[in-house]
Parts: C-alpha cells; structure tokens; sequence
C-alpha cells in the first residue's frame, strides 16, 4: 500500500525560478540538490511537497484550452482573496480569471504561475 504522497511536480523551463515563485506563495523553503539542478523542491508549508522539473522545449498549458490543456491544476485555501492575490500578482503570476466575479456562488479565482501553470485561490 502506498504511503503517502510524496510530492507534486511541476514540469518547467527554469526549476529554480518557479520553486522560488511557490516558496514565497506559500511560505515555504526551496531545496535544491546540487547534484540535480533540474529538480527542485518547495517544503516547509502545510501539505504535500512541490517539485519543479526542467523539461527541455516545455510549453506552457492554455487555460481553458485544448492544444495545450491545463490537465492538472493546485487549489490554495486563503481567508483574503483580494490580499492574496495581490501578494501572488507581485510574485509574478497573472489572472486568467477572477471566477468570483462572473459566477454566481463561485468563491475562487484563476491565475497561471510564472511558467504558465493554473492555479486556484480559493475563499474559506
């Protein structure tokens, strides 16, 4: 049987920048293996570690979209969406779409991190 998860990894073009991106998102640590420089791992927060993984000629997913699908995606718990998004703004992400303000009911919004990756910051 399966423990646990050991971690999520992110495919990217530069490990190093993209960890440093959700390290300081979440709080977290970059921890780098100098005899990998193509994995790099974000710990240190509440939840299971992020890796990000160099992938020569990596393209980003489209959100929505269906050449390049999204085909996975994080959801983060935040009491401020509007702080929070300015803090991930300031970090280097970008909205894709701020769900809350076109859905009924919705309490989440939409944004790709600096390698073009969808994530969810989502009111509780």
């Amino acid at each position: 049987m399966i423990r646990k998860l050991q971690a999520v990894a992110l495919d990217c073009a530069d490990p190093v920048r993209l960890a440093e991106f959700y390290a300081e998102l979440l709080g977290g640590r970059v921890v780098a293996d100098p005899e990998n420089p193509g994995w790099v791992e974000v710990h240190g927060f509440e939840g299971t570690p992020l890796a990000c993984q160099r992938v020569d000629g990596y393209r980003p997913p489209e959100w929505p979209g269906r050449q390049h699908p999204q085909q996975l995606h994080l959801d983060f718990d935040v009491d401020d969406l509007e702080g929070e998004e300015k803090r991930a703004l300031a970090l280097g992400a970008t909205v894709l779409e701020r769900t809350d303000r076109i859905r009924p009911g919705a309490n989440w919004r939409v944004y790709a991190d600096p390698a073009g990756h969808p994530f969810c910051l989502c009111l509780h």
